[in-house]
């Protein structure tokens, strides 16, 4: 099934508070997406009204043209929905191999494909999450999120607070996912020039609505667009 996502419409927030406001968004099956904004402007409400954890209050969410809009979050991971959250919410009690163990689903990574795509994490199976390094425990989060086998792959600011060759690991990790897998991605990044260099298009929200959406090259090339968007973060991302 196709695992283009729509968002048509989407109003959404928390409670009674509008986050979102009558965004539409399509993002084609294979697609890799990069979505950016300043603080507080609904790119984590994007992502999380994806997997189901806001309130919808007003048009609809598909997935593959099925409409998962009042579907439960264990119903939409199920379907394809993976969610890399920005906290990584790693079992601190399981040991790496088994915090990859209880997201296998038939389709998904095995076990030792995680490990091939982070050696790293090969070297650690017997640690326990609260023993990881803060790299580790990201590709792990990663890693869990792909033995799910996600049609969507959302990535919630993956590369916060990595060192830079941290940050190389999981950046290669991603584009060897791209390349090998048929997985529709949105990347959330505060680091604008890393996330516009990784994906082809990009996806600017102001306010809950969108503000930019085209060509992640031609942002690049216009600096003081890209700083009027974004405003000092994409300074310091240079």
């Amino acid at each position: 099934m196709a695992n283009d996502l729509v968002f048509d419409h989407v109003t959404a927030g928390y409670g009674p508070t509008v986050v979102l406001d009558d965004l539409s968004l399509g993002v084609g099956a294979g697609e890799c997406l990069a979505l950016l904004g300043r603080n507080g402007v609904g790119k984590t409400t994007l992502l999380l009204t994806a997997m189901g954890h806001t309130v919808c209050s007003g048009g609809s969410v598909r997935l593959g043209g099925v409409d998962i809009t009042r579907w439960p979050i264990w119903k939409r991971s199920r379907f394809g929905v993976g969610l890399v959250p920005q906290e990584r919410e790693i079992f601190p009690s399981l040991s790496v191999e088994e915090n990859l163990q209880v997201a296998a689903r038939s389709g998904g990574f095995t076990v030792e494909q995680t490990y091939d795509l982070f050696p790293r994490l090969a070297e650690r199976r017997r640690n326990k999450g609260n023993q990881l390094s803060g790299g580790e425990q990201q590709m792990l989060s990663i890693g869990r999120a792909m033995m799910g086998g996600p049609k969507l792959l959302l990535l919630d600011e993956p590369m916060e607070g990595l060192a830079p060759v941290i940050v190389d690991i999981v950046i290669a990790a991603l584009h060897r996912i791209r390349q090998e897998q048929n997985i529709t991605m949105i990347l959330v990044e505060q680091q604008a020039r890393l996330a516009l260099e990784f994906a082809p298009r990009a996806v600017v929200l102001v306010r809950g609505r969108i503000a930019y959406d085209g060509s992640s090259a031609a942002l690049l090339d216009d600096q003081e667009r890209l700083d009027s968007l974004i405003g000092v973060r994409s300074e310091a991302a240079a």
